[in-house]
């Protein structure tokens, strides 16, 4: 069993001060280029992963052997990654795609929500979860007592990408570290109402009519109030250390941001723009000091692959016969 999943941009959280009693509330989209994991039955638990990889893939392994008696025996090869704690959703996306696999090769249908609840995914923001079953442009109705409802998913254009920038930085917070940050928030209940109206009444719109100037220049301000929530923990509206490369892809882009905690930022672009940016934001690097990696996010709008591994041999020998 093959699973690929996507990489996910999260886009900030709503309202942490739960104005309508409901908490967080989250916006994201999916990405190629995520996990490639393979999945089979063993004679023993054997992983094959780097770092916090195996202690994750150890980890789901176990609760699914609680939750389903699915047992242990399995050999996770991990063959493509997320780096971790960049902002781009490792955790979920390597969780859902370990758990998904487990769960085809014991034959239960059970709904990604329903996994993703059973890992104790999705407590903050579900983001994550809907990229990983749906992909495209995900936005959540917020933890009550469950993981989160989905409540809007749209295809992404597919002419829209964003210029990722991953500097070379700390790492953002980790789950742990998360914790009692999440606990101790409170937000601010006219930041969430201004959030939730640029989402209503300015994002979703220009998404819907594939206006990309209007689409950059809401997401650039739900940014920067996202921040007001988090200033206290990240020393302003973003990270201290990004805020000179997110200055340059404002100026660049038609809209900007930090992936959750970062250190990863984004500028919204055309997809044919990408080369160009490119190259400018290296000659930026340069010229600053800075070491970062300049990517390409083109969006995703499906879900994780999953394939048998039947059905994939029989792909690869078509391909070769040239049928």
């Amino acid at each position: 069993m093959i699973i690929r999943t996507p990489r996910r941009l999260h886009m900030g959280l709503i309202d942490p001060a739960a104005v309508f009693g409901r908490r967080f509330g989250s916006l994201g989209v999916a990405l190629e280029g995520g996990y490639e994991v393979r999945v089979t039955e063993g004679e023993r638990m054997e992983i094959v992963a780097e770092g916090e990889d195996r202690e994750t893939i150890e980890a789901v392994l176990k609760k699914m052997n609680s939750a389903y008696e699915t047992g242990v025996n399995y050999r996770v090869e991990v063959r493509k990654a997320i780096p971790r704690h960049v902002g781009l959703g490792s955790t979920t996306q390597l969780s859902l795609a370990v758990a998904v696999g487990i769960a085809r090769l014991s034959g239960l249908k059970i709904p990604v929500e329903e996994l993703a609840k059973t890992l104790g995914r999705g407590k903050n923001s579900g983001a994550g979860i809907y990229a990983f079953a749906h992909g495209g442009f995900v936005i959540d109705g917020g933890v009550r007592e469950d993981i989160p409802p989905l409540i809007f998913r749209e295809d992404f254009p597919e002419d829209w990408a964003f210029l990722l920038v991953i500097p070379g930085l700390r790492p953002g917070f980790d789950e742990e570290e998360e914790k009692p940050v999440m606990a101790g928030v409170v937000g601010r209940a006219d930041v969430a109402m201004e959030i939730s109206h640029r989402i209503l009444l300015g994002l979703l719109p220009a998404l819907n009519e594939r206006d990309i100037r209007t689409f950059g220049e809401h997401l650039s301000a739900i940014q920067r109030l996202v921040g007001k929530h988090f200033e206290a923990y990240q020393g302003g509206e973003f990270r201290e250390d990004v805020k000179l490369i997110l200055g340059f892809l404002a100026e660049k882009t038609y809209g900007v941001g930090q992936s959750s905690w970062g250190p990863t930022v984004y500028g919204l672009i055309r997809k044919g723009e990408f080369q160009r940016l490119s190259a400018e934001t290296h000659d930026f690097l340069k010229d600053h000091g800075l070491k970062a990696s300049v990517e390409l996010g083109i969006p995703k709008n499906s879900g994780a692959d999953v394939i048998e591994e039947s059905a994939f041999i029989e792909r690869l020998i078509r391909n070769v016969a040239g049928e």
